[in-house]
């Protein structure tokens, strides 16, 4: 495909998105001039965002990087020259030996997360790579860890109902999650369950384009979403409204939660989270008489100290109403373990000779500054950490370090490369081989070139094998092909819904279906300790956590309980959701994506902005002990008083300060080091009046 100049040519969408798209790409003269839906594709049947429709403006985007640069100047000074790959890649490669004699391998550090969702893009040459040099694991948790870990505790497998039988709802609950902008065709499910009468109910700290679409929109204090949760099933508990035999057969500890949830009455549920006690009183009636009810658990409300203790008290909500014996009820958190690959193989573990320590990347700031153990070399793909990890001054502090070698393999000069002593172009995901999976729907794609590569690009297939065989490591492993590792994924027995799931077939079929017959008898499989679904937990005891679901408050913000006391530093809640044409800081230098987003704003209520003597369109700075961000103010009661919204995450600019994650903590989330962007306050003043900036903290 890459060699025709013309055509129309079957593609995947690399976001990281639950919908993976199917699509079509035009090509004129070799380059893309149109990008389209498959209509083939059973689930996303040719509709795409706005994102993915003007990817073309990414993939030829006139500053890609072309050839492999290193610095001459100052980090962050922009000044670079060009080198060969053969230069750069002996300089890694003799750094990295260097490295390794004199501190040890554990002070190489991957940095890494999934701008590319390829299964071979962050998971394959790569993992072999650090793993033969021993470099220190990176734990990966900036996205979901926390989340996934609530569920499992309750559910025990990484699935949920499956996206097209959610049509079939009556009732369907969008829990914290934006879905108009990350999960169109969800969407699409839920308009043909409206249709057939269903009704739409969207819970959000924020009024925004999903809640605008919803039937009903009831907005809560941040991190309150477990006390709600736990005050739907107080009144689920006492008017009968529970499933008492699915309790009894397919559950354990329903009546310790019963027990539980008597100390959450409407009342005080309703001043904890500002949701009126008759809106609470009238969603549990809706939820335990609904035929077949839904909820979509969203992203946003794992990223908070609590988080995954939220997601694990919703996920028990299902139980209580035997919803999972109904197709289309039940939840969806992530489907992703149903799809499942054979992780070992790429990754090849048992070529680690130590032990090496773990990194949990939202600490990256923190790490970076450690003098015991120091890390001397990031390595940074896939990601763009000076927008995208919290507590950004910290880590650009660190990035800033001369001693420290950085590598950065990127399709742009991004915040972080200008930070790098070595830059490698990055090839684009049309211009590569790759297997997809989704998170979402149940459907395995196979992704082949359908680009030449401009310039020097390569693959991180290509430059990991590259390293590999720079450093003298086994020729077998590290020059296998993308098609020979793709069906080492592809061979994973352990996964029965992998079934009939081959090279083969995706190479003819383009996206193939999961066999998802176990899925029929989940119930009686469910890989919890005692094969149920645990509403008390044992396994979270043991680890020092609460066993049956509690409201927590947030370590660094208010409910509707505890409110900042007069003269308090930093009295407003913080949160930095996505926006709609960017997603995290891809797209953040596309002008036709800036174009459409226009300017990053802070969303103020009109109470607090009037306590401040700030109006619409004023120049203001919102700060806390963590840093600054120049903004404009928008003026809007689109959440609850005390709450202020800033979406999407911009690339840095001359002469502001306009990376959000300047004002976000690097704290952990109370299970499995989940990050905590959401559990952060602040304070705005207009831009002549703002206060000068307190020193980190």
């Amino acid at each position: 495909m890459k060699h025709s100049k013309d055509g129309i040519f079957p593609a995947v969408c690399p976001l990281d998105c639950p919908d993976t798209c199917g699509l079509l790409l035009h090509k004129q003269d070799g380059r893309i001039v149109k990008v389209e839906g498959n209509p083939a594709h059973p689930v996303t049947k040719g509709a795409i965002c706005n994102k993915v429709r003007n990817m073309a403006g990414r993939v030829h985007h006139p500053e890609r990087l072309m050839h492999p640069l290193r610095r001459t100047g100052p980090k962050g000074s922009g000044a670079f020259e060009q080198i060969s790959w053969d230069e750069a890649i002996a300089e890694i490669a003799g750094r990295y030996k260097q490295l390794s004699a004199e501190h040890g391998p554990e002070s190489i550090l991957p940095y890494y997360f999934y701008g590319n969702m390829g299964v071979l893009s962050v998971g394959g040459m790569d993992r072999r790579f650090f793993n033969r040099l021993g470099a220190s694991r990176l734990d990966a948790k900036i996205c979901n860890a926390a989340g996934t870990t609530g569920w499992a505790y309750t559910m025990g497998m990484d699935g949920g109902a499956s996206p097209e039988d959610t049509v079939n709802a009556d009732l369907i609950i969008v829990w914290g999650g934006n879905i108009v902008s990350t999960n169109m065709h969800q969407v699409v499910f839920a308009e043909q369950a409206r249709k057939r009468g269903a009704k739409i109910v969207v819970i959000d700290v924020h009024r925004n384009r999903t809640a605008q679409w919803g039937d009903w929109f009831l907005p809560l204090y941040p991190g309150t979403d477990a006390a709600l949760a736990l005050g739907l099933m107080h009144i689920l508990f006492r008017d009968g409204l529970t499933d008492e035999a699915f309790l009894q057969k397919y559950t354990l500890g329903h009546e310790e939660l019963r027990q539980q949830a008597l100390g959450y009455p409407p009342e005080l549920v309703s001043e904890i989270t500002g949701v009126p006690a008759a809106d609470i009183e009238q969603l549990a009636k809706l939820y335990g008489e609904a035929r077949v009810p839904y909820i979509h658990i969203g992203n946003g409300l794992q990223h908070h100290d609590n988080g995954g203790m939220n997601v694990r008290s919703i996920a028990c909500l299902p139980a209580l109403v035997g919803a999972w014996l109904k197709p289309g009820g039940g939840a969806i958190r992530s489907n992703g373990g149903y799809s499942s690959v054979n992780s070992q193989a790429l990754a090849r573990p048992g070529l680690r000779s130590n032990p090496a320590r773990s990194i949990n990347m939202n600490r990256i700031g923190e790490v970076l500054a450690q003098q015991e153990q120091p890390v001397k070399s990031l390595f940074v793909y896939g990601t763009n950490p000076l927008v995208v990890a919290p507590s950004a001054d910290k880590v650009k502090a660190g990035f800033a370090r001369e001693d420290l070698f950085t590598v950065v393999h990127d399709l742009f000069m991004t915040d972080t490369a200008m930070y790098a002593d070595i830059v490698l172009p990055a090839a684009s995901t049309f211009e590569n081989t790759d297997l997809y999976s989704s998170y979402w729907h149940h459907y395995i794609q196979l992704q082949e070139p359908v680009l030449e590569r401009p310039g020097e690009c390569k693959s991180n297939v290509e430059l990991f094998s590259l390293l590999g065989q720079a450093m003298g490591f086994e020729p077998e492993i590290f020059g296998q092909s993308e098609e020979e590792m793709i069906t080492e994924a592809l061979n994973y027995p352990d996964n029965p819904y992998l079934n009939g799931v081959t090279l083969e077939r995706l190479k003819a079929e383009r996206f193939v279906k999961l066999d998802m017959t176990p899925k029929a008898h989940f119930l009686e499989t469910l890989p919890t300790p005692s094969g149920r679904i645990e509403l008390y937990s044992a396994a979270m005891e043991e680890a020092g956590l609460p066993p049956l679901p509690v409201y927590t408050p947030l370590k660094e913000g208010y409910d509707g309980v505890r409110r900042p006391e007069q003269g308090t530093a930093y009295p407003l809640m913080f949160i930095s959701p996505p926006n709609h044409n960017f997603l995290n800081s891809t797209f953040g230098n596309v002008e036709k994506h800036q174009r459409m987003e226009k300017a990053p704003v802070l969303q103020i209520h009109p109470v607090d902005a009037a306590a401040r003597e700030i109006a619409d369109g004023d120049e203001i700075t919102v700060y806390n002990g963590r840093g600054a961000v120049e903004i404009t103010a928008m003026v809007t009661d689109k959440m609850l008083p005390g709450t202020v919204i800033s979406q999407g995450l911009w690339w840095g600019s001359k002469g502001k300060q306009q990376r959000v994650n300047v004002l976000t903590p690097d704290r952990l989330s109370d299970m499995d080091g989940g990050a905590t962007f959401f559990s952060a306050t602040v304070e705005v003043k207009k831009r002549e009046k703002a206060l000068a900036v307190p020193g980190s903290v």
